[in-house]
């Protein structure tokens, strides 16, 4: 059977609206008014509520060369709800907006919607609104998230104290070498298109680019044990230009010691691979979704308890700078390498 292809000029914009947001069904209270009028209404019940946003363009933040629209469509909901619980609140509900050209289909549109529901079902978020665009020649994504969170007990970058443990949740660098690798694939591709891609044995840092996960499991453990991180935010940029951040804006400097970084073997491996320093990866690559956060040393017993944690160092004055110690014993300035928009 060959594949069907519906031009999305028969639907016109409301019905593609209707085609697309034909099956939601809410899974929050707080979700009053979704899809279908001028505006979605929420009511978070005495809670503070919590917005962010976040635009991918292609060929600037995606490829789609060697990104499934499935999981484009996942990671841009994931990325933004990743943002949310770097606040240390719930994801409640999502916008999707999206611009696109007349070089996809209905059935390619509706394979991006299958991965942003796939997202939205997996955590438990209700998609309330967006708009659709003709683009002139690229893909555009805007996805706002909104969340709730106790009255008080959001956390910003700007709450680390001297002495506080600095703690990273997962590994580090997988991202960017997933995407080191694609981008090879793709350039031999390009020049030889009868070579099959070699992507053996490198599940993890492709699915650390393509399929990234939100760390509520590490917001649930912190609410579980009563921690209420002093400052956190979620590396997309890259953990040195993250550290960065939160000790500008908390006021301090920092210690980090390289042995304490978690890096995935598959990771280290492919890194020396390409004669590579899986240490500036870690440090350097963005896109890990991964929680940064600070926590009061006495919460050391009970950050242990999860494996997913790591504490890689702690906060100092300001006047000490931001600094990493070398396996060797070396001590160094931390500089911003990650990645920068403009």
């Amino acid at each position: 059977m060959a594949d069907t292809r519906t031009e999305i000029a028969d639907l016109g914009e409301f019905g593609l609206i209707e085609h697309l947001t034909r099956n939601i069904e809410f899974q929050n209270a707080s979700s009053i008014l979704g899809v279908g009028d001028d505006a979605a209404v929420l009511d978070h019940f005495g809670k503070e509520t919590v917005v962010t946003t976040d635009l991918l363009v292609e060929g600037i933040h995606f490829d789609l060369a060697y990104t499934p629209l499935r999981h484009l469509g996942y990671k841009s909901i994931v990325v933004n709800l990743s943002d949310v619980y770097a606040m240390n609140a719930t994801p409640t509900q999502v916008t999707f907006s999206l611009a696109f050209s007349n070089r996809f289909s209905l059935e390619a549109i509706d394979e991006l919607y299958e991965g942003v529901y796939a997202a939205c079902s997996r955590y438990g978020v209700d998609l309330v609104g967006g708009d659709t665009s003709a683009s002139q020649k690229g893909l555009l994504i805007s996805v706002t998230a909104i969340g709730e969170v106790d009255p008080g007990q959001y956390v910003t970058r700007s709450g680390a104290g001297k002495g506080d443990l600095i703690c990273v949740s997962g590994d580090l660098g997988a991202a960017f070498l997933g995407l080191t690798l694609l981008e090879r694939e793709k350039r031999i591709f390009m020049e030889s298109p009868q070579v099959q891609p070699d992507l053996e044995g490198q599940r993890h840092i492709i699915g650390r680019l393509l399929k990234p996960e939100a760390r509520r499991d590490i917001i649930e453990f912190l609410g579980a044990q009563h921690i209420r991180p002093t400052a956190m935010m979620d590396i997309s940029d890259g953990l040195s230009s993250e550290l960065l951040h939160i000790c500008k804006r908390s006021g301090v400097g920092c210690v980090i010691y390289e042995d304490k970084l978690p890096i995935h073997e598959e990771s280290r491996q492919f890194a020396f691979k390409l004669e590579l320093d899986p240490t500036a990866c870690a440090l350097s690559g963005g896109e890990d979704y991964e929680l940064l956060f600070t926590v009061p040393q006495a919460d050391y017993e009970k950050i242990v308890l999860s494996e997913q944690i790591s504490v890689i160092g702690y906060v100092t004055d300001a006047a000490e700078g931001v600094h990493i110690v070398t396996r060797g014993g070396n001590k160094y300035p931390i500089t911003a390498q990650g990645w920068k928009a403009f």
